[in-house]
């Protein structure tokens, strides 16, 4: 990949304080802001895209690992015939589509059942399926049908088996959210655009009451100085009403948060290939128990919530997910069964008239400011990719940009997914002489870089980093190297999934992660006890 990215960083940075303006400067490092970066860049413009903590460690970094048009939306559009929800589940089916086409590394195709224990329920559950199948159109990747009990039960043999009349298998798919935020960032990287992490916004500059550019702050070293552009983006997910406030202390707030809490059990709770749906539960929402990086994913509520940096899952909240399991399955369950939770914030269009955040709209907003400030709000994982070009052709029209070409991130593979093979889990395997978990863990995290991880193991760094867990101390180094991982928490919890999955095995790959950042990226003894106490912070708190 050429120079390694820790000086690469170096030098981004360099090109920042040069203080030359950009075209089009992007806040905010989840998946809309870098997909902004990305579509930006590939069409020729100049851009820098700035985050303040990690890729993906806010919002992107917390959903529900899945790829969908929303099966929920779905129900909401029909029953209110609300265009709006329709439009938005037909759009994230398509991008489902080119997503899993884009990143075939990072993204899969899952099989999903509904269990059902009311036969009045069968037509209806089997008749929204089916249309969420035709919406689908040609990006369909599989056709809903039903299962009988017996069928559904062997799909899904964790289920209470009493009661179960029929069961609805659906598809749709599924990925790993952060790498995918990282990925994006490092393809816009790649055509072009300047990008650093852990360097935030400290304010807006104007001259005759138009934005020129952004105060930024290093959050590791402290430095400041500005940026300039013609155009500032604020992606901030959750954020977006604060970067509005930069601009405008009085404006209105745009935007409602509500908190989605996900727990980690043992993958004896889901099977290696099926999720689970719950359609509907007391209070009209539905849940997913999915198989996830060998575990399994049960999530998510959907709470009005305060916005934070690392909002804390609720007990009340875990209480409701643990509610469902022991409704739904026939396993013995208690909560030391639960390896690691986490929660997230979805960032809706505010509507004053629904104190209710389920019944908010997943659809994106865009907003110009007199001054200039353009923010892309609202939205959903899955059409992060439509929302980006929604924003650039925006920003090109309104700016005067001289774009060399319009939108084409529809045909542009992420990193590691242009020559990734389904079986190369397999070769690397028999090529290295590797644990095959191991070797389909790198070749689905990496995609056509798998290869080049192994080699930085031969380094001397070829263990794993905690017992049980298919992630080796060369990631460690490549995220350094490769990834502009600049903390062990960005290796903990977002190159790999492992404080996600399991915390306790997450601390005790610590010391061992900081060792290895520590020699990479000249670390004093001072930064590394930083990075201890940043560590043992967010396993005991917030991920």
């Amino acid at each position: 990949m050429g120079k390694h990215m820790d000086i690469a960083r170096r030098d981004n940075l360099e090109k920042f304080k040069r203080n030359e303006p950009f075209d089009i400067l992007v806040i905010g490092g989840g998946a809309t802001g870098c997909g902004v970066a990305l579509d930006a860049a590939s069409r020729g413009l100049s851009v820098a895209l700035v985050e303040k903590n990690d890729f993906a460690e806010g919002t992107s970094g917390r959903s529900t690992k899945l790829l969908h048009g929303g099966v929920r939306y779905l129900e909401m559009a029909v029953k209110h015939l609300d265009r709006g929800q329709y439009h938005l589940v037909r759009d994230a089916l398509k991008e489902r589509g080119v997503l899993l086409r884009l990143a075939p590394h990072l993204c899969h195709c899952l099989p999903l059942i509904t269990p059902l224990y009311k036969w009045m329920e069968v037509p209806y559950i089997l008749a929204g399926l089916k249309l969420y199948d035709l919406l689908a159109g040609s990006a369909g990747i599989g056709n809903s049908r039903l299962l009988g009990r017996s069928r559904a039960l062997e799909r899904f043999p964790m289920l209470h088996a009493k009661g179960l009349k029929a069961g609805v298998l659906y598809y749709d798919g599924q990925f790993n959210d952060a790498r995918m935020s990282v990925s994006i960032a490092l393809t816009a990287s790649q055509h072009g655009a300047t990008i650093a992490n852990h360097l935030g916004v400290e304010g807006l500059n104007k001259e005759n009451g138009k934005i020129t550019g952004v105060l930024v702050r290093n959050g590791i070293s402290g430095e400041s100085w500005d940026i300039g552009a013609r155009v500032v983006i604020n992606a901030t997910g959750p954020f977006a009403d604060s970067v509005r406030r930069m601009d405008d202390p009085g404006s209105h707030p745009m935007l409602k948060a509500s908190s989605g809490t996900h727990i980690v059990l043992d993958k004896r709770f889901a099977p290696p290939d099926t999720g689970l749906l719950i359609p509907k539960t007391e209070d009209g929402r539905v849940l997913f128990v999915l198989p996830w990086e060998g575990h399994a994913l049960v999530g998510t509520t959907d709470e009005p919530a305060e916005v934070s940096e690392h909002p804390r899952p609720m007990e009340e909240e875990i209480d409701y997910l643990i509610h469902y399991i022991c409704k739904y399955f026939d396993l013995q369950f208690s909560r030391s069964d639960i390896k690691s939770a986490w929660s997230g914030l979805r960032p809706l269009v505010s509507d004053p008239g629904k104190s209710d955040t389920a019944k908010l709209s997943r659809d994106h907003v865009l907003e110009e400011s007199p001054s200039g400030l353009l923010t892309i709000a609202g939205g959903k994982w899955t059409t992060y990719r439509k929302m980006a070009c929604d924003t650039v052709d925006h920003a090109v029209k309104k700016f005067n940009l001289a774009q060399e070409n319009s939108c084409r991130t529809d045909s542009i593979p992420l990193t590691g997914g242009a020559d990734f093979h389904a079986d190369g889990g397999v070769q690397l395997a028999e090529a290295y002489e590797m644990d095959p978990t191991i070797a389909e863990h790198l070749n689905r995290a990496y995609g056509d870089q798998a290869r080049s991880v192994v080699e930085v193991g031969e380094e001397g760094f070829g263990g794993t980093l905690a017992e049980g867990h298919p992630y080796l101390e060369a990631e460690v180094l490549w995220a350094a190297r490769h990834e502009m991982a600049c903390r062990a928490m960005d290796v903990l919890a977002r190159r790999t999934p492992l404080a996600l999955l399991d915390k306790a095995a997450a601390a005790s790959a610590a010391d061992r992660t900081i060792d290895i950042m520590a020699k990479e990226l000249n670390w004093d003894s001072d930064r590394c006890r930083e990075e201890k106490q940043l560590v043992q912070e967010r396993l005991t708190s917030a991920i």
